[in-house]
């Protein structure tokens, strides 16, 4: 992946928020982050499939549910990138209501059943 590439596909506020979201906890189902993000799960699935379709992601199936990670197999000057877009968002407005509505949600799926 190109920087540019890399630059593209994080320049959608949405797929900002998927990454930062999944930087900051690791893996998340749709459910999670749709809860976070406050949108609807057509919104999440499709900005989630287009992080996959540029490699920035992987995708697991844990029983019927699918969860979401950064992909571990980027290329090393990705993750650090990463890390600072976390830094940066810790700090607004938007990314503490994330994850306060995350970290809020009613019957938070485990990683072996969610929703």
């Amino acid at each position: 992946m190109s920087p540019a590439q890399f630059f593209k596909c994080l320049s959608d506020d949405t797929r900002l928020r998927c990454i930062t979201l999944l930087q900051k906890e690791g893996k998340l189902c749709v459910c999670e982050l749709t809860t976070a993000l406050a949108l609807s799960q057509p919104k999440i699935s499709r900005h989630l499939a287009s992080l996959r379709q540029c490699g920035l992601l992987i995708d697991s199936r844990e029983g019927q549910w699918v969860y979401y990670q950064i992909n571990p197999a980027l290329a090393d000057w990705i993750f650090p990138l990463i890390d600072e877009a976390l830094t940066a968002v810790e700090l607004t407005d938007s990314f503490t209501s994330d994850l306060k509505r995350l970290h809020q949600m009613d019957n938070r799926p485990e990683l072996t059943m969610c929703c």
